[in-house]
């Protein structure tokens, strides 16, 4: 009984529920779709925030498992693009677009962007890096617009800061992922989880952070934002 892997120990027809959970970020997205729709921007993404932690435990779990050679017949990683670019790219898409951020036609230039640069990079083949970075912008745009709805900057800031991330999604430039890069992750797994704490406070007070935390959440932005193009520019020095 030594040798018996966990994923030996499910029944097939099981793992077939690491996919139903993998789908059920469909569902959420339609209902943050909706509360996006009334403008209630912290419902929103509250539950693109689920959806975030959904996305978090179903590819470890697919991994445990076993699941893309145990159940071929279903593409867990097809699966998984689909759900990402809507909570990751169209929902963040139509905050940008229909909250009153951007001015017309700047909201629609600005999510069309989105959604275009969005949209090539789930078809790139080569995003990521061996050390497990992203290679280019990985489409976060569901932490990026949070954080510009959350800290309210100037519409010319938002602009910028927009055609910047299209940019560098083709852009030989690396991406942390918190979890994966063991580099400096002693720091970055503490930076996440408190920028993921001061998130959950913005929306409970609906979508606004005091001057101390909003300068905290900013700072812990940034450090996600760069910290692997720091340690790839430290590289080059080397």
């Amino acid at each position: 009984m030594t040798d018996v892997t966990p994923g030996k120990l499910a029944p097939e027809p099981a793992l077939f529920l690491i996919h139903v959970l993998t789908a059920s970020g469909a569902p959420i997205a339609l209902i943050a779709l909706l509360a996006g729709a009334q403008g209630k921007w912290d419902e929103m993404f509250a539950w693109l925030g689920l959806a975030l932690f959904v996305d978090g435990i179903d590819g470890p779990l697919a991994r445990k498992f076993n699941v893309a050679e145990r159940l071929p017949r279903w593409s867990g990683a097809s699966l998984d693009f689909v759900i990402d670019y809507a909570t990751y790219v169209f929902l963040p898409a139509f905050a940008l677009s229909w909250s009153l951020m951007l001015s017309n036609p700047w909201n629609w230039i600005c999510g069309g962007l989105v959604v275009f640069t969005g949209a090539l990079y789930f078809a790139d083949n080569g995003m990521k890096t061996p050390d497990g970075s992203f290679k280019g912008f990985p489409a976060g745009w569901n932490m990026v617009v949070f954080g510009l709805l959350v800290l309210s900057p100037s519409e010319g800031f938002t602009i910028a800061v927009v055609l910047a991330c299209c940019a560098l999604t083709f852009a030989p430039v690396r991406f942390v992922h918190p979890v994966r890069v063991k580099r400096w992750r002693m720091i970055t797994l503490p930076v996440t989880l408190l920028w993921m704490a001061l998130a959950a406070m913005a929306i409970l007070d609906g979508m606004v952070l005091n001057t101390f935390s909003a300068t905290i959440f900013t700072l812990a932005s940034l450090y996600l934002f760069s910290v692997s193009a720091i340690q790839q520019l430290i590289d080059r020095v080397d």
